[in-house]
């Protein structure tokens, strides 16, 4: 680092992201919110470090904002997923450099985008304090549901009025306009419990969930199909019920995954689902999280395809992803801004054992949000 910019080479921090282990579940970002909160200081930004539990938590930081034009936004998140049963060839903390690709867990997911939005913006200096100015917002929790995303727009003291907002989430380097939202629902039925050897005795619990999992194979959604995002989803999760063998099930529950569209009304979807299943299913969410698209004829997202073109060469038509990002929790809260999900790494390397993002997207991506960030400063 040089003290005089506090500029960082993207693959050498993202490195340094790597090495803090912040696997969800459990999560612990609080070492990693730590050095960035430093590092967001001494660059110049007001940073709030947002805690939503023991060692969990958020970082907020912004620049500039004294013009009438709303501040730019960047988003990313600091947690990963287990590492999973199979083994890995290199260290998953070490930042592993082999074959033009950088090795580790969050690598692609998304350390390297948060990487590269953090550099792109050191690099601009003390030019962001006279200007629209920027915001970010680094979550934790975003694997298991958004949990940081949805408590900064549940606790924080002022809500930060923003003009757009960059999610810089793994896509290729391709801009895409939107994702479904994610509705988890548990469901549960009970019965009455009496000996195995006895069933007519007894209610049980786990037939009446097994058949409500069956007919949900003819549930539908009461929705249009969305020209991009198809048709809304639907999949069955988990299912456990009962207490040994021997006895009638007194409890069962299942866990359904709905995907959504943007605009589809979630509460309308539960009464539906509730009514669709009848009285023998209890159905309660836990997770909420809304579709997001931003339709691509808008001004912004236009000139934002154009700069991504300069500078990988490529020019995509519209696109989207199947998973869910912190835009579900981020983009609503602030009035629907315009929205891309952009980031270097591809899709298919989230998650996996030997995770990695090629060293040339990390540093394509740079320059991409550095360009985004002086064109917003026009």
């Amino acid at each position: 680092m040089q003290s005089s910019t506090l500029q960082y080479d993207v693959v050498e921090l993202t490195r340094k992201l790597v090495s803090f282990e912040t696997l969800n579940p459990p999560g612990n970002e609080a070492g990693i919110c730590a050095f960035l909160a430093d590092l967001f200081q001494r660059a110049g930004f007001e940073t709030e470090i947002v805690s939503f539990g023991e060692q969990r938590c958020n970082v907020v930081a912004k620049t500039g904002g004294h013009e009438k034009k709303p501040p730019l936004a960047f988003t990313g998140h600091i947690d990963t997923v287990p590492l999973g049963a199979g083994a890995w060839t290199v260290d998953p903390y070490a930042g592993v450099i082999k074959d033009s690709r950088l090795y580790g867990r969050g690598t692609c997911d998304m350390k390297g985008g948060v990487a590269a939005v953090i550099c792109a913006a050191l690099s601009l200096g003390a030019c962001l304090k006279d200007g629209p100015g920027l915001v970010f917002f680094i979550t934790g929790g975003e694997e298991t549901g958004s949990q940081g995303a949805r408590h900064i727009v549940a606790n924080t003291k002022v809500k930060q009025e923003i003009g757009a907002l960059v999610v810089a989430e793994p896509t290729d380097l391709v801009p895409l306009s939107g994702h479904k939202g994610a509705f988890w629902v548990k469901a549960v039925c009970k019965g009455r419990t009496a000996h195995g050897s006895m069933p007519e005795k007894g209610d049980s619990a786990i037939l009446k969930a097994a058949r409500a999992v069956l007919k949900l194979n003819e549930f539908t959604y009461g929705v249009s199909d969305h020209e991009h995002l198809g048709s809304p989803s639907l999949n069955v999760g988990t299912i456990k019920g009962g207490i040994n063998t021997n006895s009638v099930a007194d409890h069962a529950e299942f866990t359904i995954d709905l995907r959504t569209l943007p605009g589809q009304c979630h509460k309308s979807l539960l009464d539906r689902l509730s009514k669709f299943l009848g009285d023998d299913v209890v159905l309660t969410p836990f997770v909420d999280l809304l579709g997001v698209w931003t339709e691509r004829a808008d001004p912004w997202f236009a000139t934002l395809t154009d700069i991504v073109s300069s500078i990988t060469g490529e020019r995509h038509g519209i696109a989207t992803v199947s998973y869910f990002t912190d835009a579900s929790v981020l983009t609503p809260y602030h009035d629907n801004v315009p929205t891309v999900i952009l980031g270097p790494g591809s899709p298919r390397n989230a998650h996996i054992t030997d995770e990695y993002c090629e060293l040339s997207q990390l540093e394509q991506a740079v320059d991409i949000y550095r360009a985004l960030i002086l064109d917003w400063y026009k």
